[in-house]
């Protein structure tokens, strides 16, 4: 009786060993026992490789702070006095209005002039004070305003004075040159590739928001896209540019931080902040180091940079719809061509003779009927080429042929 108790023991012990091990060799994905017979598709799981971490130094961006801060200047801008004018100046209360336009003397007052200027931030690029900003903290060479730089480095605790070697608006850069530093060797900050920045990795801004007040302000972030186009309106002219290819980042950057450096992990600048979008948080733009790079040694030797633009054939006619109206009104027959309202002064048109009211209605062979036709003939000419124009005028066909010209700058898109 005992051997059987002893035999259905072992059984029980047994039985409990193999549901163990099916038990762990289900929960484990390397089981101990019964590894041999694991099938390719068990064999091919495995656990997530872990990221490794970006540094074991928890002052990294402390460092590179350290680093950039005393090449990242502060840069102040005084332009020339505006001649004074004479303000009418009107109370903000409107009783205080009533009461000193009939009984106070004079009511036209002068009012305090203020030195108009402008500030942002800059950083030395080479030891003689060589330093990278934005034109439109500086402006052009030949505006007669004061620049100057206050530079915070060991030793080297000053403000100096700074001229434009060169500057260009359309891509918002400038070369300053800070000319009392007595050969002294100014602390630089090394540029990186912009190129190889990746989205995603770590940014670092280093500039003066509002001023000397917040001078050296360290912000961090990522880079959150490149290629980006914006479109900024000037307070004073009341134009707009527009900037292309732009980094985006989400490290703060304020007004006066326009001109600063915008830093990688390693320490680099990989641009130069420019813009930051005024109906949103955490949207800044900063301009690509490598574009700065490129244009580096034309800005400093010619003073600015020559933009190439692409051949564009050049008629030189403004026109619109023929109308029915139109169409009785100049007694045409039908409603075939286009009107051309106005021809430009010295363009192609107006050297062949072209008139404002004549009615374009051929060009070489094919048919005009409205203004899209007008665009695919002219879509695959050149500069050079030379063109049939069929028009009607005074109740005649008139066939011209017309040399086409190269758009100029100010007239394109």
């Amino acid at each position: 009786m005992q051997a059987k108790k002893r035999i259905v023991a072992v059984v029980v012990i047994l039985t409990a060993l193999v549901a163990f091990n099916v038990v762990i060799g289900h929960l484990s994905p390397n089981p101990v026992l019964g590894a041999e017979e694991e099938t390719p598709q068990q064999q091919t799981v495995s656990a997530t490789k872990p990221i490794p971490l970006l540094t074991d130094n928890p002052y990294i961006i402390a460092d590179i702070a350290e680093m950039a801060s005393p090449a990242t200047v502060f840069v102040y801008v005084e332009w020339p006095m505006p001649e004074q004018t004479q303000r009418r100046a009107v109370p903000q209360d409107p009783f205080s209005f009533f009461f000193d336009y009939w009984f106070n003397e004079p009511f036209f007052t002068p009012q305090p002039r203020v030195q108009p200027s402008s500030a942002g931030s800059g950083f030395i690029i080479d030891e003689s004070g060589i330093i990278l900003t934005n034109q439109h903290v500086v402006g052009n060479p030949g505006e007669d305003q004061t620049i100057k730089i206050l530079v915070d480095a060991p030793g080297l605790e000053r403000e100096y004075e700074a001229e434009i070697l060169g500057s260009d608006s359309t891509l918002d850069l400038a070369v300053l040159r800070i000319t009392n530093g007595n050969d002294h060797r100014f602390p630089t900050v090394p540029l990186g590739n912009s190129d190889s920045s990746r989205i995603g990795e770590w940014t670092i801004a280093i500039g003066n928001p509002y001023g000397k007040d917040f001078e050296h302000t360290v912000t961090v972030g990522v880079l959150s896209a490149k290629g980006r186009e914006i479109t900024i309106m000037s307070r004073e002219t009341g134009t707009t540019q527009v900037y292309q290819n732009l980094m985006q980042t989400d490290a703060a950057i304020n007004r006066g931080n326009s001109g600063g450096p915008l830093l990688n992990i390693k320490g680099e600048v990989i641009g130069i902040n420019t813009a930051v979008h005024s109906q949103a948080q955490g949207i800044g733009f900063a301009i690509p180091i490598n574009v700065a790079k490129d244009v580096l040694d034309e800005l400093i030797t010619t003073g600015g940079v020559k933009h190439e633009l692409e051949p564009k054939a050049w008629l030189g006619i403004q026109y619109h719809n023929l109308t029915e109206s139109i169409a009785k009104q100049l007694r045409i027959p039908d409603e075939k061509g286009v009107i051309i309202a106005d021809v430009i002064k010295g363009s192609p048109a107006d050297e062949a003779g072209f008139k404002p009211w004549d009615l374009l209605r051929r060009i070489d062979d094919q048919d005009i009927y409205e203004m899209a036709d007008v665009a695919e003939a002219m879509a695959n000419r050149k500069p050079g080429d030379e063109v049939l124009f069929t028009l009607y005028r005074d109740g005649e066909a008139h066939m011209i042929i017309v040399t086409l010209g190269n758009m100029p700058a100010h007239l394109r898109d």
